[in-house]
């Protein structure tokens, strides 16, 4: 079964339009498919247009959020109540053209577990859209050390089992190739059209720049010390803590060889020294409080730190070969 995954909010002029051509898509595809819609609180008439539609067909799923949470939250709901073995994220603004959605899966069928859109024309403007976004797109790929030329559209295709170990915050929607890579998925990118917004108004703006600085440092972070904070917190605290000893090495020299007065002469030194070697000193309390929290989070959860693709034995390959 196939997924559809739409996040809705404030769209009541492409709704209809959007279930016409994902409905045509879907049914040449020739596979079982469900399209679950995610009411964002819209203020607009969404709402009502899907409680109409999904009464006259059973493979809409309509889901309404009590407040407007975000688009990261709306696709994690889509991604919790999704049955389909191939799951598929896209806009619910017509940005994202349905036709493309057998390219996204042929990807899948070639053996990769994400299928990434890639809007190699891009169609907005040059200096709020599109230079904003390739320099954080060269960021992204840098931070995460994955090889994507477009982290920012939603359009993708995933298995279903490379979610279930990606959990999403914030407004880190846009990272779930690079969080899914931290557990060995394979992720492909493919050319998908970008056609202009035809109606209503684009939720982001230049502001959102700022807001993906921020999710670029704390990706680098998760994927780099999420299972070893102390290796980040520690090589800050050791710096910290040798700058500071040095220093406040020096002051204790010159103070009992050369009897010097030090808060005069080395005054602020010796305030730089003991500055450094605290915060030293909370680094590496921080880095062990973090490998605390760890590992209470794995093992609380029973979670593991490794993902397993498959496993083979001879057993099994008997069995496959008698149903041969």
């Amino acid at each position: 079964m196939l997924s559809i995954v739409v996040p809705i909010h404030n769209e009541e002029h492409s709704i209809l339009p959007l279930y016409d051509r994902l409905t045509n898509v879907l049914v040449s595809v020739h596979q079982p498919y469900e399209i679950i819609f995610i009411d964002d609180a819209s203020n607009d008439r969404s709402f009502e247009l899907l409680s109409n539609l999904v009464q006259t067909d059973q493979h809409l799923k309509i889901i309404r959020l009590r407040r407007n949470f975000g688009q990261t939250a709306a696709i994690s709901a889509g991604f919790h109540e999704a049955r389909g073995k191939i799951i598929i994220a896209m806009d619910g603004d017509l940005q994202h053209a349905p036709e493309d959605i057998p390219a996204l899966l042929a990807k899948l069928d070639e053996g990769f577990d994400i299928a990434s859109g890639w809007r190699k024309e891009r169609v907005d403007n040059a200096l709020t859209r599109k230079i904003p976004s390739r320099i954080a797109n060269w960021m992204m790929s840098k931070a995460s050390g994955i090889d994507l030329r477009d982290f920012g559209t939603t359009f993708k295709a995933y298995r279903a089992e490379v979610l279930k170990d990606v959990h999403l915050y914030g407004e880190l929607h846009r990272f779930i190739p690079a969080l899914a890579s931290f557990y060995g998925a394979r992720v492909a990118e493919v050319p998908i059209q970008n056609t202009p917004r035809e109606s209503g108004e684009s939720h982001y703006g230049l502001s959102r720049t700022f807001r993906v600085l921020f999710d670029i440092l704390t990706i680098r972070f998760l994927l780099k010390y999420f299972t070893r904070p102390m290796h980040f917190f520690g090589a800050i605290g050791l710096a910290g803590t040798a700058a500071g000893s040095l220093m406040l090495g020096y002051c204790l020299f010159v103070k009992l060889f050369w009897r010097l007065d030090i808060i005069q002469e080395h005054g602020p030194m010796m305030i730089a020294g003991a500055l450094l070697l605290l915060a030293g000193l909370m680094m590496f309390s921080t880095g062990l409080i973090g490998e605390l929290v760890m590992r209470t989070y794995f093992e609380s959860q029973n979670r593991r730190i490794y993902a397993v693709r498959e496993i083979l034995t001879q057993r099994l390959r008997e069995k496959v070969d008698e149903r041969r």
